[in-house]
């Protein structure tokens, strides 16, 4: 039987670097206060017990409501947690989102959410981890162009949506910022003057992310940590923010979140 484990919020499971297939994940909820591990996948394969309790923790917190979370979900945020070295655990600000929470959300002017939210699919998280630069976790999560990225630096609890639809990001990195993070030009993300660092590059990008929603389809990525300054503290708070590229005051509707 697959066990979960209750943790304190300063203490690192061991399982958390995993090897030999097997693969864990590390949650702080901050709206129910509830922290657990999960080891979702064991020996390559994925735990359908653990993969049911997963969906409960990461329910609609105003409604109660569960939903079947996609596994690669899981699957990204293990790999950019072992990316950026997390020693926290992934705080949680939203996960799952029923139709009747979204649609209460979208009825606020300003709110910027999508009718059609990837997180109602259970496909999306938004998400930071203390003590790690928020710009390096947006890079991070770029790098594996699994899905979207959505960096919020200015929120009221600063984090990066994650999800697993379609290979974007928001707002657009400049091109100096997107050449740091691909250097190599092998991306589909487009910089903020909306040409491709390179053709060939992005074409390699499209061919990989069409056989496998990923680039590369090894999985072989290689990451160097943003020397920003922008670090989240316990509360999500920032002490500062790196160069980055205009953040717009809503997200465009129907692309996010």
């Amino acid at each position: 039987m697959a066990l979960t484990i209750l943790l304190p919020p300063t203490t690192l499971p061991a399982s958390a670097v995993t090897g030999s297939g097997d693969r864990t994940l590390w949650f702080h909820h901050t709206h129910t206060g509830l922290t657990q591990s999960f080891t979702f996948k064991r020996n390559g394969q994925y735990d359908k017990a653990v993969l049911k309790q997963m969906n409960v923790f990461l329910a609609d917190w105003r409604t109660k409501e569960p939903t079947n979370m996609d596994p690669a979900l899981f699957d990204l945020l293990w790999q950019i947690y072992n990316a950026v070295d997390g020693k926290q655990p992934i705080n949680i600000v939203s996960s799952y989102r029923s139709p009747k929470t979204n649609a209460k959300l979208r009825s606020v002017k300003g709110s910027g959410v999508a009718e059609n939210s990837q997180h109602m699919k259970g496909k999306a998280m938004d998400i930071f981890i203390p003590g790690v630069n928020l710009s390096t976790l947006r890079s991070a999560a770029m790098k594996f162009q699994v899905g979207g990225v959505g960096f919020y630096p200015t929120s009221g609890s600063p984090f990066v949506h994650v999800d697993t639809g379609s290979v974007r990001a928001w707002p657009r990195m400049t091109r100096a910022q997107l050449k740091k993070v691909f250097p190599d030009g092998k991306t589909l993300h487009l910089p903020t003057d909306g040409k491709p660092l390179s053709s060939d590059g992005r074409a390699y990008a499209q061919a990989q992310w069409t056989k496998c929603h990923a680039v590369p389809c090894n999985g072989a990525v290689t990451f160097e940590t943003d020397p920003g300054i922008m670090i989240a503290d316990a509360t999500g708070q920032v002490t500062a923010l790196p160069e980055a590229a205009p953040i717009p005051a809503t997200r465009p509707a129907g692309l996010y979140g």
